[in-house]
């Protein structure tokens, strides 16, 4: 803050006469500035949204937009869940069982909460570790769904209910996409602050566990969605095309939030992904659970899906709990 905005007065506080006091003030001269300094803090620290936090005051679509994924994500992600944990393969595509599209809806269920947190968030640097892997699962499954849509419920002529849902699938991703495109172009066009401080910067043990984890999940992610008919051979259970591609998007957008935090720096800047993550990790292992005589357990890719679900869970939880230590600042 400026030496000039220190001393500034505010309208209606009585302003002390050049070499006098103010109004019912028993102070000496100055006596109003130093009574008015906390509230000009507050008033000259930059916009409403990001009062005495800098950064990009974050934009009116974002929140809209997390809430409206927010309550597809629910809905949609129960549905493919339960079907899914009932044995029946409900998917807007053709697909080899019921665990894939099982857990993709549960990757929906478990993002939730950190969706419906972004709409208590001040500027954009506290909610771009989840919105922007958010654009990557809603653009990539567009891209996956369109790339395959040979293979969608409509184009097969399946049952009248999966055909309806394969249509709605796409109608929504489409306007979903376009949304978050328009959304994030509005919200770079922001002015931004200088932000302020790290106030809960990650322990420097948890560095390298942070860029191992992202890193597996982006790596075999990119692999599921640039050869499919490679990677699937390291999914230890049976996928079809489109399939591995869709897993794909969503390892990609888990590795994407992982690497984000771990480039913030700064817990503080991560609440919203600190509620997905832990709750991503839950939903994928009760349908893993229920689903268990599907997955190969013993082979390579068995351990190594055990290893990185449970990466999620710890790096969740540790998160959360740290993030404890550090309340979040007042402006």
């Amino acid at each position: 803050m400026s030496e000039a905005s220190e001393g500034a007065e505010v309208p209606g506080r009585g302003a002390a006469p050049a070499g006098g006091q103010a109004d019912g003030d028993g102070g000496g001269p100055g006596a109003g500035a130093s009574t008015t300094a906390p509230v000009d803090a507050l008033g000259s620290a930059g916009p409403a949204g990001s009062a005495g936090f800098g950064g990009r005051e974050l934009a009116p679509g974002v929140p809209m937009l997390a809430s409206a994924v927010a309550v597809i994500s629910l809905l949609v992600g129960a549905l493919l869940v339960a079907m899914s944990l009932a044995g029946h393969a409900f998917s807007p595509w053709q697909t080899s069982g019921p665990l894939s599209p099982g857990l993709i809806g549960a990757a929906m269920l478990g993002v939730t909460p950190g969706l419906f947190a972004i709409g208590r968030a001040r500027v954009w640097e506290e909610v771009r570790t989840l919105v922007l892997p958010l654009a990557v699962v809603l653009l990539g499954l567009l891209a996956v769904s369109l790339l395959n849509a040979d293979k969608l419920q409509a184009a097969k002529g399946g049952s009248l209910v999966l055909v309806l849902f394969s249509l709605g699938w796409v109608a929504v991703l489409g306007l979903l996409g376009l949304s978050t495109v328009v959304c994030l172009a509005r919200q770079y066009a922001t002015p931004a602050d200088p932000f302020r401080e790290r106030t809960a910067p990650l322990p420097g043990w948890s560095k390298p566990f942070l860029a191992l984890l992202g890193s597996a999940w982006c790596g075999i992610g990119a692999g599921l969605l640039a050869v499919p008919g490679f990677w699937a051979a390291f999914v230890p259970w049976d996928v079809t095309r489109p399939d591995a591609q869709a897993l794909g998007v969503w390892a990609v957008s888990l590795g994407t939030g992982v690497l984000g935090a771990l480039a913030e720096d700064d817990l503080a800047r991560t609440r919203p992904a600190l509620l997905a993550l832990p709750g991503v990790a839950v939903a994928l292992a009760v349908v893993l659970g229920v689903r268990a005589g599907d997955v190969d357990w013993a082979s390579g890719p068995g351990l190594s899906l055990i290893t990185m679900v449970g990466g999620l869970l710890l790096a969740g939880l540790v998160g959360r709990r740290l993030l404890r230590r550090h309340p979040l600042p007042r402006p």
